[in-house]
């Protein structure tokens, strides 16, 4: 698997030594830690040609102070997978090492969904009608059936009202008309369940 850190260890055995593994991978920007054991060292770090296309150090000289650590950040911006060699040479080039790079195209993750076992089993219904159904109407909220049959109650309720108080025969028809309209409404509804 890649590394997100490339280690260089500085002045480790003797003064001005550079350590470094001969190849490095990563899936995209990465850290180059620089490690120093013995006195303070500048250090020069370069991209060749290859790499440079793709990817960017933001400084290539740093002074790495006595027995302490820096990171310095490798960007990538470019299309991967690319290949080169990165120069480290310390005090102004008393020794260089090159290490190959490969920067690669990250692996694709499986995403899973880890599923509890109480949700393979049937779950209960709640009973809506017992509780109301948390409707102002209760029971017929949750029948359609019921609510155009109460909505046709009251139309023909009001109709056959008009009917009497007015007391025309164009009235009485209309009341006719609701009250067939409500028994057909019915009869879908009751044949579409």
């Amino acid at each position: 698997m890649p590394a997100d850190t490339l280690p260089v260890q500085l002045n480790r055995e003797e003064l001005h030594v550079v350590e470094v593994p001969p190849s490095f991978e990563a899936t995209g920007s990465f850290d180059i830690e620089l490690v120093n054991h013995g006195t303070s060292v500048h250090v020069h770090l370069h991209l060749d040609d290859h790499l440079s296309d793709v990817a960017s150090i933001e400084a290539a000289n740093h002074f790495v102070d006595g027995e302490s650590r820096r990171f310095v950040r490798v960007s990538v911006n470019g299309a991967v997978p690319a290949s080169g060699k990165l120069k480290i040479a310390s005090a102004y080039g008393a020794q260089t090492r090159y290490v190959d790079i490969d920067l690669v195209e990250p692996e694709p993750e499986e995403a899973t969904v880890e599923v509890g076992e109480s949700l393979s089993e049937p779950q209960p219904r709640e009973e809506r009608a017992s509780e109301g159904g948390g409707s102002p109407f209760g029971v017929l909220s949750d029948s359609p059936e019921l609510v155009v049959l109460a909505l046709g109650v009251v139309a023909v309720a009001v109709a056959a009202t008009a009917a009497l108080v007015v007391d025309s025969t164009v009235v009485l028809v209309g009341a006719l008309v609701v009250l067939v309209g409500v028994l057909v409404a019915m009869y879908v509804l009751v044949a579409a369940s």
